[in-house]
């Protein structure tokens, strides 16, 4: 002969469960999002990096452009000498004037390129000015994220000792409950997020506030049986019965 299951102790006990779980689901809930927010952080932190890298590779334009133009100069310098020393080999006063304004030409390119190297020069200075300001600002900013990342991970470890500590209370409860009621229960759990067990109230669900007929309200006073909402399926029980 079956074993008689007493519906009533029965809907108890999964109150309590119910309770359990409906915790355990919030927090892990929690616990999922909080990861999502340290990307966040991370993120944010990586845009701010972005400044920084802009202003280096500016500074690396500079340096290649300063470079250019003194090799640029450089070359020049050296005509000139060449040319200068030319000049004694002269035949004619025509080739030594000719030779004299190719000299004067360079010279005044030269005059222009010292003049764009000091430009380059000082926004150079302007530059790694810039990069170290940038960099101390951007250090503070890398402080503040580990901070905030330590508090997340601490809220992290701080929920899986609250869900680790509600499972194990949960667990006392298990035994209290038979097998195929603890089957149906989680199995609702599972697909209505935390929630397989409510209150009935005013004939409404409260689980999905859908009415409930007098008729399905006197099936639950009876307690001979699970009685499930006909709209979210959930488990019902009365409050004043219990």
């Amino acid at each position: 002969m079956p074993e008689i299951v007493n519906i009533k102790e029965q809907i108890r006990t999964l109150i309590q469960l119910q309770e359990f779980d409906a915790e355990i689901f919030a927090l892990t809930r929690k616990k999922e999002q909080l990861p999502i927010e340290i990307m966040n952080l991370e993120k944010a932190f990586e845009d701010k990096k972005a400044t920084l890298q802009s202003l280096e590779e500016k500074a690396k334009t500079l340096a290649l452009k300063r470079k250019e133009k003194e090799m640029d100069l450089a070359s020049k310098e050296e005509n000139i000498k060449k040319l200068t020393t030319q000049l004694a080999t002269l035949k004619t006063n025509k080739e030594y004037q000719v030779m004299l304004a190719q000299i004067a030409g360079l010279r005044t390119d030269n005059s222009v390129l010292e003049e764009e190297i000091l430009k380059v020069m000082e926004e150079q200075d302007a530059r790694k000015e810039e990069i170290t300001k940038e960099k101390a600002r951007l250090a503070e900013e890398e402080k503040m994220f580990q901070e905030e990342k330590k508090k997340v991970e601490a809220k992290i470890k701080e929920i899986e000792f609250s869900i680790h500590d509600l499972t194990a209370k949960r667990g006392h409860l298990l035994g209290g409950v038979e097998k195929r009621i603890l089957l149906i229960y989680e199995r609702i759990l599972k697909a209505r997020e935390g929630l397989a067990l409510v209150r009935v109230k005013d004939f409404s669900c409260q689980g999905c506030h859908m009415s409930v007929t007098p008729q399905v309200v006197n099936e639950i006073k009876m307690q001979e049986k699970l009685i499930v909402c006909e709209s979210c399926a959930r488990i019902l029980y009365l409050e004043e019965d219990m």
